[in-house]
């Protein structure tokens, strides 16, 4: 991607942050192309990942760059919604939105050793969901690798 293209990206989108899916190359790309096909319309992320970026928090409304493992970028989301919730307290509704898993125990399951891997887990644990539209893919663009 050039210089004129990241120009052109914070034109279109003043404001946007950017972020990868995941913690290793492998599942951001499974989670960019979930999101591509249209399955995946949400996320959540641990709040204390927040404390100490907290401009890095998505706010409903604002769209962000979803970058490959490698920081190009490759998508834009508008962030729809947002809440608050304990894991011991996500749904299947929830679950299913972020279109990984075909269960809410496998979502469960996933999501323990995510958060495990990632600064420690507690069923309790406050999180943030999103849900959110995709806006552009790169790939159409021609700016993805």
């Amino acid at each position: 991607m050039s210089d004129d293209d990241v120009e052109e990206l914070q034109d279109i989108y003043p404001g946007a942050g950017t972020f990868t899916f995941g913690d290793n190359a492998e599942l951001c790309a499974a989670l960019i192309a979930l999101v591509r096909s249209g399955t995946k319309t949400a996320t959540c992320g641990a709040m204390r990942d927040f404390a100490d970026d907290p401009a890095s928090m998505p706010k409903v409304g604002r769209c962000d760059i979803a970058a490959n493992w490698d920081g190009s970028p490759a998508l834009v989301i508008r962030t729809i919604r947002l809440e608050q919730v304990r894991f011991c307290d996500v749904t299947w509704e929830m679950a299913r939105l972020e279109g990984e898993n075909d269960t809410l125990a496998g979502w469960q399951a996933d999501h323990r050793a995510y958060f495990a891997r990632n600064g420690g887990f507690d069923p309790t644990m406050l999180l943030l969901f999103e849900v959110f539209e995709l806006v552009e893919d790169f790939e159409d663009r021609g700016l993805v690798n």
